[in-house]
C-alpha cells in the first residue's frame, strides 16, 4: 500500500512517535537520555521547531511539536535520528539500525485537543507503570507544564498559556487535566490518529486540513462485503 504523503504545516501541532527497531531499547543508560534531550534540543533551536511536551520512555519516544516551516519537523528528526544512532552504536559496539523506519506523526486541533495529547504523553510511564505519578519520570515534559519548572527544551503552547496569568496558576489548572482516567475512547482516537498519520481533532478541523493540504484526513471506511459467487 501506498503511504500517504506526511501532514505538516507550519503553525501547527504535530504528535510524534518514534519507536526501537522490533520495540527493542533505545536508551540503555542515563547517558543516553541525555544525550538525546542535548541533540533534540540543538535541532529543535536549528529548524525552528517549538517543543511542548515530550517523554523519553526505554524503546520509544513520544514528541508534541510546533514547527515554523513546513519541513521542520522532518529535519529535526531525520539530523537527531542519525546522529543518536552513531551515538549508540559507538558506546555499545554495534551496528545496524535503531529506530523502527520513519516516525509517525499526525497534525493537531490545538483548540479541542492539545492538552489531551499532552496527557496523553506525559502519562506514558504511569500506564508502563514506571511510575506511580507522573511528576515522579525525570525523562518527561510533566514538571515543565505541571510544576512550572524550567527546561531549555520547553516552549510552552499558547493554549497551555491561556490556563492562567502566572505560571503557578497555569501549572495548577494544567494538573486539573490529569485528575481522573482518560477514557479509552480517547485513548484509542490519539493512537490511531498518529500511528496512521491521520489529522486528531473534530470534523470542522479534518476539513480545514484537507482543504488546506488536498490530503485526506480520516481513514477510509470499509465497503460491504463482495457477496460469494455461487
Amino acid at each position: 500500500m501506498t503511504r500517504l504523503p506526511r501532514i505538516c504545516l507550519p503553525g501547527m501541532p504535530q504528535h510524534v512517535i518514534q519507536r526501537g527497531n522490533n520495540r527493542q531499547a533505545c536508551f540503555a543508560s542515563e547517558k543516553d537520555f541525555a544525550a538525546y534531550a542535548r541533540w533534540l534540543r540543538e535541532y529543535a533551536e536549528r529548524y525552528r521547531v517549538e517543543l511542548h511536551a515530550w517523554v523519553f520512555m526505554t524503546n520509544h519516544v513520544h514528541l508534541l511539536m510546533t514547527p515554523e516551516t513546513g519541513n521542520g519537523i522532518s529535519k529535526l528528526m531525520q539530523s537527531l535520528g542519525r546522529r543518536y544512532v552513531r551515538y549508540f552504536n559507538y558506546t555499545y559496539a554495534r551496528t545496524g539500525t535503531l529506530w523502527e523506519g520513519r516516525f509517525k506523526s499526525c497534525i493537531i486541533d490545538a483548540e479541542n485537543y492539545l492538552l489531551q495529547c499532552q496527557r496523553y504523553i506525559e502519562m506514558n510511564p504511569v500506564r508502563a507503570s514506571m511510575v506511580e505519578s507522573p511528576d515522579e519520570y525525570k525523562w518527561s515534559s510533566y514538571r515543565c507544564n505541571g510544576l512550572a519548572q524550567a527546561s531549555c527544551l520547553w516552549t510552552p503552547h499558547p493554549v497551555y498559556q491561556a490556563l492562567g496569568d502566572t505560571k503557578e496558576i497555569r501549572a495548577k489548572h494544567y494538573r486539573a487535566v490529569f485528575r481522573g482516567h482518560i477514557e479509552e475512547a480517547l485513548l484509542k482516537e490519539i493512537r490511531c490518529s498518529v500511528n496512521q498519520g491521520m489529522a486528531l481533532g473534530n470534523e470542522r478541523f479534518k476539513a480545514e486540513v484537507e482543504a488546506l493540504t488536498g490530503r485526506r484526513t480520516t481513514r477510509l471506511k470499509r465497503g460491504p462485503k463482495p457477496k460469494a459467487v455461487m
